[in-house]
């Protein structure tokens, strides 16, 4: 199998070179050209989508697995173009290019399509609602691979976190060492999702082959809030000796920590067609977290 890997030094693409090596042959892409050990790749910045389909053409993958994408929730709703041509227009090129080689496109989209309103797990087929430029532009992101006609596999997951990149993981270890309290987000809740996982189980897909066209939901099993997330986070480190003493984590409501771009209260995703069509190992988002702190 010939793969193209769009996006491959963030903290996806990073876990994506790792899992799908096995599949066969992959021809990573970056913005610079360079992946982050400073070995050369293929350059592809989706800001320039005219760029898009020639690269596509030259390297005439068989799959290709876009784990790019425009991810400060807060700044698109200021930069609102740049949102929408990473994360609506330039999916919607690759999927035309896809369909020009007969390549399949595997692309990963968000819980922030759904405005949060929801009291049971959203399933894929579920009315989908954004509240931000963010969810917006990923939903286009969306309808462009549908409309496409590509043979395409779309994974909505939320709260992607790893020892790669900027999230929520890294920001508690480096703050809560430095801090003896901290004041943590408690009333959204969600699926904590480690990077890992989610190359993990592109990987298991592509080995059996995209079952059908379409949406599917991929996130760890169970749900907790930020702040449960991050008493989870400093209980694990504590135990595991990776942080000097735990902090204390004070609850606070989202209204105590104004940002520029609304999130959906509740984004916990249902991950049974994914489940049943696969069969993939989804753990309790707890034993994912300790997997990836071990």
């Amino acid at each position: 199998m010939r793969l193209l890997l769009v996006g491959a030094n963030g903290q996806v693409g990073d876990a994506l070179r790792r899992s799908l090596a096995p599949l066969g042959e992959v021809i990573a892409t970056t913005r610079s050209g360079r992946l982050d050990d400073e070995t050369s790749c293929e350059a592809l910045d989706l800001g320039d989508l005219d760029a898009i389909a020639s690269l596509v053409a030259r390297v005439h993958p068989d799959v290709i697995v876009n784990a790019a994408a425009y991810t400060a929730v807060d700044r698109a709703e200021d930069e609102v173009e740049a949102a929408f041509r990473i994360n609506a227009l330039a999916p919607g090129r690759l999927a035309e290019a896809a369909v020009a080689c007969g390549a399949s496109l595997v692309h990963y989209s968000t819980d922030y399509v759904f405005d949060g309103r929801g009291s049971r797990p959203y399933r894929d087929d579920d009315t989908t609602d954004p509240l931000g430029v963010y969810g917006r532009s990923k939903l286009d992101g969306e309808l462009a691979i549908t409309a496409s006609g590509a043979r395409h596999l779309i994974l909505r997951t939320a709260w992607v976190y790893g020892l790669h990149g900027h999230n929520f993981l890294r920001t508690m270890l480096r703050v809560g060492a430095e801090r003896d309290e901290l004041r943590v987000v408690a009333d959204q809740h969600g699926c904590p999702t480690p990077a890992w996982l989610i190359a993990d189980v592109t990987a298991a897909v592509l080995r059996k082959g995209i079952a059908e066209s379409g949406i599917r939901h991929l996130v760890a099993s169970g749900e907790t809030t930020w702040h449960g997330f991050a008493e989870a986070i400093f209980d694990e480190a504590s135990e595991r000796g990776l942080i000097a003493r735990r902090p204390t984590v004070i609850p606070i409501a989202t209204s105590d920590y104004p940002t520029r771009a609304v999130r959906p209260a509740y984004s916990v995703l249902d991950t049974t067609r994914l489940r049943d069509e696969y069969a993939p190992e989804l753990p309790d988002w707890r034993d994912a977290l300790a997997r990836t702190l071990a």
